[in-house]
């Protein structure tokens, strides 16, 4: 009895993982043209609200918050964007242009720097991928590195976090 239920499931999964395959297979995949068009429209005004830790740093305390806000994101050429930046974190809050590598795993962008001094905060390698309204990546500073991760705002989104009628 139990390997007919077994059987009946594994049909119904591998069935409807086909059906999806099938449906992917026959959307074409949008252009490059279309994915920047689409990277520089969410990340232009917006905010990425989150946190980021330090492997190896025991605490009790919550997580540590970050906070970048973007002006205007536009591709330069090549791999190479400008971001408008403030960067918040800890004690530090800075405002810088930044130009920046964004490479890109099949349709998702991966904002990429390797040792690049940032004024006013260090050098700083990082990998963060940006997909559907949310960030994560990983960075590292010399002699110390973690996770950062969170979410990607815009003003019209601000009050998506409060609950109906306020």
């Amino acid at each position: 009895m139990i390997r007919i239920l077994m059987a009946g499931v594994c049909s119904l999964v591998l069935g409807g993982m086909a059906a999806a395959q099938e449906k992917a297979a026959s959307t074409p995949a949008p252009s490059q043209e279309e994915l920047d068009k689409r990277f520089a429209e969410t990340m232009s005004g917006a905010t990425l609200v989150g946190n980021f830790t330090v492997v190896g740093l025991q605490s009790d305390k919550p997580l540590k918050e970050d906070r970048y806000t973007l002006g205007k994101v536009k591709k330069l050429q090549g791999d190479l964007w400008s971001f408008e930046a403030r960067i918040q974190y800890g004690d530090h809050d800075v405002t810088l242009p930044l130009a920046l590598p964004v490479k890109w795993a099949g349709d998702t962008p991966v904002i990429s720097v390797s040792n690049v001094a940032f004024p006013g905060l260090g050098t700083y390698s990082a990998r963060v991928v940006v997909d559907h309204g949310w960030y994560a990546g990983t960075w590292y500073g010399g002699t110390h590195g973690g996770h950062l991760f969170g979410r990607i705002t815009h003003d019209k989104d601000k009050d998506a976090d409060k609950p109906a009628g306020k």
